[in-house]
This record gives structure tokens, sequence and C-alpha cells, in this order.
């Protein structure tokens, strides 16, 4: 069990990075582009088959449902660089959080 927490904490890292980055980073293109980084990096020291299947789907998923939760009144973003909705970074946040959801499950077993 131990060891399971360790690996799915090993996982989350990137994602606690990008989340801490953003108060620190106003300018969204900019956090964008080090998400997308960050991304790269990860996927570099680890990637597994279908990781890139799951970001595509987590990446226009999330914006869909992103635009929709906006649209009812459920959400708001002081920032919205993409498409005046939401910020621009959101999307790829959404897509590497598939990437570590699948592979966290994974992890456990399910």
């Amino acid at each position: 069990m131990i060891n399971k927490t360790i690996k799915i904490l090993k996982e989350i890292i990137p994602i606690l990075i990008m989340i801490s980055l953003i108060p620190l980073i106003t300018n969204d293109y900019l956090l964008a582009s080090i998400y997308i980084i960050i991304i790269i990096l990860a996927l570099f020291i680890k990637r597994e088959k279908g990781d890139f299947v799951f970001m595509f789907f987590g990446f226009f998923a999330m914006i869909i449902s992103e635009s929709i939760f906006i649209s009812t009144g459920v959400e708001t973003f002081v920032r919205n660089s993409l498409f005046g909705l939401m910020p621009m970074w959101l999307p790829f946040l959404w897509a590497y959080a598939f990437v570590v959801m699948r592979r966290s499950v994974k992890i456990i077993g399910v």
C-alpha cells in the first residue's frame, strides 16, 4: 500500500508544480508554454502507451466541459485568454491530469 502511494505521489508531482505556478505567473500564454515544457519533460522521463490518447481526450473534453460550466454560471474565471472563457493554460493542466488519473488507477490495480 505504501509503495502504491509513493508511486502515485511521484505521478502527481508535475501537477503540483503546475498548480503552484498559477499565482506566480500571471501571463496565461507564458504559463501555458511552461505547462507544455513540464508535460514534455514529464513524458520524456516516463511515457506509457496510451498517454497521448488520454492527453488528447482530456484536453478537448475539458475545453468542452469547462465551456458548459462557464455558460451555465457554475464556474467563472478572471483569467479568460482562451476563447474569452477560460485561462489558456487550463486545458493543458487537465490534459496531463487525465494522464495522471489513468496511471494512478493502473497503479491501484482497478
